[in-house]
This record gives C-alpha cells, sequence and structure tokens, in this order.
C-alpha cells in the first residue's frame, strides 16, 4: 500500500490496455530504444524494466519489502502493475498475465464500472462475486452501507485488500467460490466473471463451458436465490454468438423466465477478443459481445 500511496502522491496515471494492444506497443518501443523505461509509467504500467537509477532509493526499498520487483538482466522490472480508473489508483498482476492465478486489468474492468455507474442503485448490502481487484466493489462502495469483495482466488483477495485501503473504503474481502464463502442476503450482487475458453485455464479468464459461459450462467442461478426482496443482480460478461445466437443468453434464459423478475439485457460491444476466434475452441463462433444483465426480485 505504500507504494500506491507514493503513486498517488505523485499524481500518477494510467489506462491499462488490452494484452494485444500492450504487446505492440512494446514491441514498438523495442524497435525504437530497446523498450527501457524512462518514466514511472513505463515502470508501472506499461511494465518496462528500468536502470535501478530511475527509481528513488525509498521506491526500490518498497518494491523489495513488497517482493514485487525482480532482476532482468542488468535491470529490474516490478511485478505489479498499477492502473487507474474514477480517481482511483489499483494494483493488479504485471504483464504478461500468464500465471494461473493471476489478477487482471483492463478494458473489460473500465466497460464494467461504467455500466455499474449507469445501472448500480444504493444498498444496503452489496457483494462483488469474484472480484478481482475490487475494482467493482469499490466503484458501487458509494452507494452501499456494506460491501463484501470476494473472489476464489487469494492473489486477487489480496490486491483488492490494498486496492481498497488506497480508495479509503472500508470493505470485506472474503474468500468464496462464487456465493458459498458467505452468508445471507444482498441488496445488490455485481460480478465481471471470466468469460474465456483458455487453454492455459487461468483463473482470471477461464469460463468453463462450451464457449466460456459457464460461471457466468452459475453466478446468476445461485444469486438468484440470495437476493433481498428489491434486491438487484448486475453482471458483465461475454457472449460467444454462433450462427446469431448468442450462447450466455441461450443457457441463462431458463433461469429468468419467470414473471416477477425485471431483466435488462444489453450487447454493450458487439466485438472484443476478436483474436480469439482463431483457436480451435472457438471454431464454431462468429464473434464475441460484451454484454450487461440486468435483474431486480421483487419487492
Amino acid at each position: 500500500m505504500s507504494l500506491g500511496r507514493v503513486l498517488q502522491r505523485s499524481r500518477y496515471e494510467f489506462v491499462t490496455v488490452t494484452p494485444d494492444t500492450h504487446r505492440r506497443v512494446h514491441a514498438r518501443a523495442e524497435r525504437l530504444d530497446g523498450s527501457r523505461a524512462r518514466t514511472l509509467r513505463d515502470v508501472f504500467g506499461w511494465n518496462r524494466s528500468f536502470e535501478r537509477s530511475l527509481v528513488a532509493d525509498d521506491v526500490f526499498s518498497l518494491l523489495e519489502r513488497a517482493n514485487v520487483v525482480e532482476a532482468a538482466g542488468p535491470l529490474w522490472r516490478s511485478r505489479v502493475r498499477f492502473s487507474t480508473l474514477g480517481g482511483k489508483l489499483f494494483v493488479h498482476s504485471g504483464f504478461p498475465t500468464v500465471d494461473t492465478d493471476a489478477v487482471f486489468f483492463g478494458p473489460d474492468t473500465y466497460r464494467f464500472c461504467a455500466l455499474l455507474e449507469r445501472w448500480a442503485p444504493t444498498a444496503q448490502r452489496a457483494i462483488d462475486v469474484g472480484c478481482g481487484s475490487g475494482a467493482g466493489g469499490l466503484v458501487v462502495s458509494a452507494r452501499a452501507s456494506e460491501v463484501v469483495l470476494a473472489d476464489i482466488n487469494s492473489r486477487a483477495l489480496a490486491f483488492a485488500e490494498v486496492n481498497a485501503a488506497l480508495a479509503s473504503q472500508e470493505v470485506t474481502c472474503v474468500h468464496s467460490d462464487v456465493l458459498e464463502g458467505v452468508e445471507g442476503t444482498f441488496d445488490l450482487i455485481i460480478a465481471n466473471p471470466p468469460y474465456m475458453r483458455d487453454a492455459a485455464a487461468r483463473t482470471y479468464r477461464d469460463g468453463g463451458g462450451a464457449f466460456g459461459e459457464a460461471l457466468s450462467v452459475r453466478i446468476v442461478r445461485e444469486a438468484l436465490s440470495r437476493l433481498a426482496k428489491g434486491g438487484t443482480l448486475i453482471v458483465y460478461t461475454g457472449a460467444a454468438i454462433t450462427d446469431g445466437v448468442d450462447q450466455f443468453y441461450a443457457a441463462v434464459r431458463p433461469h429468468l423466465d419467470r414473471e416477477d423478475l425485471s431483466v435488462i439485457y444489453e450487447e454493450l460491444d458487439p466485438d472484443v477478443f476478436g483474436d480469439e476466434l482463431e483457436q480451435a475452441q472457438y471454431a464454431q463462433v462468429e464473434r464475441i459481445a460484451a454484454v450487461g444483465l440486468k435483474v431486480r426480485v421483487p419487492v
């Protein structure tokens, strides 16, 4: 957290892009100047290797103390990145996010939080299921009396706890497989679950099922039974489209087929992760869309 405070005082800002864009920018920098970091944005945003002299002694000591710096030949490299969103600072995994327990932050995070700003009501008790960096839960914390950040990934919970402290927000972090590790009902349940088919089975990315939809469907199914009267569920996820059919909505629709539910479903971006269509598991998929689902139960 101390490192984050240093970056906050320096007015650090960085918007994290897709991995593909990150690789392209890295490659361009490598061609031009060897991709060596010149600023703190290079070190903690673009995750470039840096000379020891670039980072002040107190900052480098914080990196060592937190065990988030490693040697890169004669240079050094941070093992974490910092991104900004809505005036808040978030720590998450370094690039590339290849570890099975990596904590991802990127364009989906920004779209998810923008959806919450538009859709999330005020709530007494809210939970961010599969919270990752905790961005979603921290965005709605201004609208909720109590916020729970839940994840099955211990590294995610560690980062989320730091990010909550950096945002000066009181939250409860809980290790939980969806909602199994928490008790009671919630007025607001939000989730931005993984929705890809990932050969490496990385926790933050692999949604399971035929097209990556399984975890999103499970969250909807289990959340409906844990909403308080008048409660709201908001899910931001991805939907594989095959022959014009939205596979996520087709799978989740039977759980929403109740006259008492108020349902809003929006396609937020018609084409995300298009490069994945070259993979064998997406041979039947014509596009992947970013979608938002809002469900409200009656009072």
